[in-house]
């Protein structure tokens, strides 16, 4: 049987500008957000799929596919095994296919206009922002690096400018300006936590406040969620868990949460870091349990947005459970979620794991460990310890409240020791 041409898929592709081996590689760099692996595709891959002897590619490829284009694989063309192609298409689906057809078509006379040495504008597609996304996947990683920097913060916002002067740089379908809001507000989502986490919660407000904007002008509730619970995040840093749990609430009720229980899961387990500073014991046990068992509910193979897949698992609910039985004062529980944080943490995160292991040492101090625990802080890394403000910050706390519990003892000695030779590196 002769193969029938995937026409839906050309005119996708006609309509965004790609070929066959530019999305490829945006399929591959989808897979390996997906699943840590690279793609193997290339444009003969695609040429299969547009002469329709691919039919339905693997899992993994469609949901790559699904992450690079927003679309389910059955909108662009693709034909589950089982089904047959010829099997006629309801009214709808028909209009709808001329219509996809009608746009690519017009993308074609678009982009012949844009060509070099004629005036028409410029057509900006989903390559365009899938540059984007591949920058805010680079920024994400210097977060898990470095977290808190001022030049993380600047270069986010920048990048959030960016997208956002692309809106008029060409022409473009109203998808793609929704996925250009939905950039700006990432990057501005960025920018936040690196201020938040840095401790500039004046700049952190003030970009909050324009990347919420951003946000309802996509429409993306994935990015809503991540801005409005780093919006608890921050109240809850600055101690005020009232508005800390206003904000966290707003992310929590957003309907992604329902849909994925991921989300579910850290919105719980932030809730209960926030029911911590609150001093409410039995919310804390509580929202933790739900975040627990929100998380066993998650598909590993589902498709989540680049900055939840990069840190979201058992090490960061495990962490945000340190941080709320430490606040609570249950020292124990604190240290034994601060052991099995610090023996998951994935290897990229390496702010995390001097916040962990800074935490740790508070929790064996305040349990009169005093050797134990100036061991412990003195493993956070030299460049965690005097670049990172909220590190610098606990570990200088720290210190004061060794040497306040046993000034004497060989572990104040052997602190006071540590950061002098620390401080005298660094300078």
């Amino acid at each position: 049987m002769n193969a029938t041409r995937n026409t839906a898929l050309e005119a996708w592709m006609r309509e965004h500008g790609y070929s066959s081996n530019s999305l490829a590689d945006a399929v591959n760099k989808a897979l390996e957000q997906l699943t840590g692996r690279t793609g193997g595709l290339d444009g003969s891959s695609v040429r299969d799929w547009k002469a329709g002897r691919v039919r339905w590619p693997k899992a993994a490829t469609r949901r790559a596919l699904e992450a690079v284009t927003g679309m389910p694989p059955t909108v662009l063309g693709f034909v589950p095994r089982g089904r047959a192609p010829s099997t006629p298409a309801a009214p709808q689906e028909d209009l709808d296919m001329k219509r996809r057809n009608l746009i690519g078509g017009f993308a074609v006379a678009a982009t012949a206009a844009a060509a070099p040495g004629t005036t028409g504008p410029r057509r900006i597609g989903m390559s365009d922002v899938g540059r984007l996304q591949q920058r805010f996947a680079e920024v994400i990683a210097s977060d898990h690096r470095y977290g808190g920097q001022l030049g993380i913060e600047q270069r986010a916002a920048a990048l959030a400018d960016e997208a956002l002067n692309l809106q008029n740089a060409g022409s473009a379908t109203q998808r793609v300006r929704s996925s250009l809001y939905g950039c700006a507000a990432s990057f501005r989502s960025s920018a936040m936590w690196a201020a938040i986490d840095g401790r500039r919660y004046g700049d952190a407000k003030a970009h909050m406040r324009e990347a919420q904007a951003l946000a309802e002008m996509s429409g993306d509730q994935a990015i809503k969620f991540r801005i409005w619970s780093h919006a608890g995040a921050m109240y809850r840093h600055v101690g005020r868990p009232g508005e800390a749990f206003a904000a966290n609430d707003v992310a929590r009720n957003l309907h992604i949460t329902r849909r994925d229980p991921t989300f579910a899961s850290l919105g719980l387990a932030r809730q209960a870091a926030i029911h911590g500073a609150a001093q409410d014991r039995m919310g804390t046990h509580r929202a933790l349990d739900q975040a627990q068992d929100a998380l066993q509910r998650v598909d590993p193979h589902g498709f989540r947005p680049v900055w939840l897949l990069a840190f979201y698992d058992q090490a960061e609910l495990d962490s945000l459970a340190l941080s709320a039985f430490l606040t609570l004062g249950d020292y124990p529980t604190a240290e034994f979620h601060a052991h099995r944080c610090l023996a998951a943490l994935r290897p990229h995160m390496r702010r995390s794991h001097a916040i962990t292991t800074t935490r740790l040492a508070h929790a064996q101090l305040a349990q009169g460990d005093f050797e134990a625990a100036a061991d412990t802080a003195m493993k956070v890394p030299t460049d965690a310890a005097t670049q990172h403000p909220r590190v610098s910050r606990m570990l200088q706390e720290f210190g004061a409240a060794l040497r306040a519990r046993a000034p004497r003892s060989s572990a104040a000695q052997s602190w006071t020791e540590h950061t002098r030779h620390v401080w005298k590196a660094t300078t």
